[in-house]
């Protein structure tokens, strides 16, 4: 058996339950780069997701917490969706991916991890990037670190604007 190194994984491992919401502690903190925020609205934010399915795995949150989708505010509706195809843009642009899952997970049983703040997933897709690794060895290889990926995605911003 050959060993698969992820020494990152030791914060998580290491960190036990957190305390709070972390999409609420992650807005209210003034650390973009070291939080992975790549983009602040109004209403809602957008970071990398610290345990991604893919590169440039992107979380898309209202500031608010707690909020079901539907009680969200026109404002807060509008904005939310309008990030994400801009998200979508920018990450086509940068990582050029063949298709895309979007999508909220509204509660436990539909899968979701973070049942107390409503967020949309939206994973970047390419041909087969699911392969044997996670079928057989249950193992989900990510080929660029977050942060690589994260300056990435933040120089992309900057020539969307």
């Amino acid at each position: 058996m050959r060993p698969l190194w992820a020494p990152w994984r030791s914060e998580y491992i290491q960190q036990g339950e957190p305390q709070g919401c972390f999409l609420c502690l992650t807005a209210q903190e003034d650390k973009d780069e070291a939080n992975l925020i790549l983009l602040r609205g109004h209403e809602n934010f957008v970071l990398l997701n610290s345990y991604p399915y893919n590169p440039g795995h992107l979380l898309v949150a209202p500031y608010r917490h707690g909020v079901e989708l539907e009680e969200l505010t026109s404002e807060e509706l509008a904005e939310h969706f309008q990030i994400v195809a801009k998200m979508v843009w920018l990450l086509r642009s940068v990582f050029s991916p063949q298709g895309f899952n979007i999508g909220l997970n509204i509660d436990r049983c539909a899968g979701a991890g973070v049942t107390d703040h409503l967020h949309t997933h939206i994973v970047p897709r390419w041909s087969g990037d699911t392969n044997f690794m996670p079928v057989l060895g249950q193992t989900k290889v990510i080929s660029q670190a977050l942060h690589d990926s994260y300056r990435q995605l933040k120089e992309g911003l900057k020539n969307l604007s």
